[in-house]
């Protein structure tokens, strides 16, 4: 059937079943967050009383069918942001996420098949023909009242329900139950892949409202210390006349939740929100109290905060793109303030741009930093001017582009080899320094070195 909303095609689901001695319900994050006013842009089905072979075979008459997730229990609905799943128990086979055997069961009651559920706001559902709210676990209560609750013992099967639960208490302002707290610390991560690992970690950043609750309740169950360079940054002393809000852990929490309140809701919100969290990961091998000054000093913490962002990143995702981008951010993250006081020129910006790429997310990483320093104001002059500079020079988003290419050494009569990449090299250089400014110059700057060498 062509030319089907989502949320009519919720309701046909829904037709289906019904016609057929079922019922469909919605369940999830979709009933939870049209509880909470917010607008759902995906929705999960659950159809009971109809078997998974016949459900397949009924959809496929008015839809066509993903049939992706089917061993699961799960088809989607090709064109629709829909999964419709069969009621099913699980039984725990092994270590890690994906080590359960499933049993189909639809003639499971709603109450057992949302046992096997996270927390009891993602254990409401809700029927699309008559809006009635079925909540076998009182997750609706729970939700009023911002409470986040696991559903049963179901909950320790599976270790990224923790993670889940950080950027739940994040996004939705919930204050995790004393018994959720004490059943999260039992449990370890048991080698979770690290593609769903990373998933969570940009929802808590590209999502988070308050992203300093969300690593606060990692922090309360224990999890942190499956991240050392996190854990590193609780207890890092800080000068309290430059930093009044306390330790590192601090810093960085009032950082993230200063990004948060700036975020774009854009792609790269996703790379500013992780430089923002590694920013300070050189702190702790750096800063001693220096006694001829009679304060506590970090100095060159930007550039030993490399190697922790790295192996931090490494462990939650395999995409090499993320570690480039993030890791200059985090290497640069004291440049613009230095430059504003110095007076730097063009040369300078030119270089940092060719080093972080994006200026205007370095900016970005600044402001959160000169931020979460409460209660001291932030003062924006400094990027402001570096912003106003790099718009100017029309490099804000990206890094000066060559103006001498392999082409124009190749016309030059020049064969490629390392010489040849040398001589590109020492033109980007003499580029960013300012010694041309067009192609034109650039060749002849080539043709000047060449007689010259």
């Amino acid at each position: 059937m062509t030319g089907m909303d989502d949320i009519e095609a919720v309701r046909e689901v829904a037709r289906i079943a019904k016609a057929h001695c079922g019922r469909a319900l919605l369940v999830g994050g979709c009933v939870r967050d049209e509880l909470l006013g917010i607008k759902s842009k995906d929705f999960d089905i659950e159809v009971f009383g109809i078997a998974p072979d016949e459900l397949q075979a009924i959809l496929a008459k008015t839809f066509h069918l993903d049939l992706v997730g089917a061993s699961f229990g799960v088809v989607k609905l090709h064109g629709h942001d829909i999964d419709v799943a069969i009621p099913r128990r699980e039984t725990k086979l092994g270590l890690g996420h994906k080590a359960f055997g499933m049993d189909y069961d639809p003639a499971l009651s709603v109450k057992d098949a949302a046992a096997r559920r996270d927390f009891t706001v993602n254990a409401i559902y809700r029927d699309p023909l008559t809006d009635e709210i079925v909540d076998p676990w009182n997750g609706r209560a729970d939700l009023t009242a911002k409470v986040l609750r696991h559903v049963s013992e179901h909950f320790r099967e599976d270790p990224l329900r923790v993670l889940r639960g950080m950027q739940f208490v994040a996004r939705f302002g919930l204050k995790p139950a004393a018994e959720t707290i004490a059943i999260c610390r039992e449990m370890t991560p048991e080698g979770l892949p690290s593609e769903r690992l990373f998933e969570e970690w940009a929802k808590l950043l590209t999502r988070g409202i308050e992203i300093s609750a969300g690593l606060n309740f990692l922090k309360d169950v224990g999890w942190v210390r499956y991240y050392p360079e996190l854990d590193a940054l609780i207890g890092c002393k800080q000068a309290p006349e430059w930093h009044p809000e306390g330790d590192v852990w601090n810093h960085t929490l009032c950082c993230l939740d200063a990004f948060a309140r700036r975020r774009k809701g854009e792609s790269d919100d996703i790379i500013v929100g992780l430089a923002v969290l590694c920013h300070d990961f050189g702190k702790p091998s750096t800063t001693r109290y220096d006694p001829r000054k009679k304060r506590i000093r970090s100095l060159g913490h930007d550039e030993a905060g490399v190697e922790p962002t790295r192996s931090f990143l490494r462990r939650l995702t395999n995409e090499e793109r993320i570690l480039k981008e993030v890791v200059p951010l985090v290497r640069c993250h004291m440049r613009p303030f230095a430059m504003w006081k110095s007076h730097a020129g063009e040369s300078a910006i030119r270089r940092l741009a060719a080093e972080v790429v994006r200026i205007d997310r370095l900016i970005r990483v600044a402001a959160a930093d000169d931020e979460g320093r409460p209660p001291f104001p932030s003062d924006p002059t400094a990027l402001e001017w570096l912003a106003a500079e790099a718009e100017r020079m029309k490099i804000a988003d990206s890094a000066p582009a060559p103006m001498v290419m392999g082409r124009d050494l190749i016309a030059l009569g020049l064969r490629p080899g390392v010489e040849f990449g040398r001589i590109l090299k020492d033109c980007y250089e003499a580029q960013l320094d300012g010694v041309f400014a067009c192609r034109e110059d650039g060749i002849a700057y080539v043709r000047k070195s060449l007689k010259t060498s």
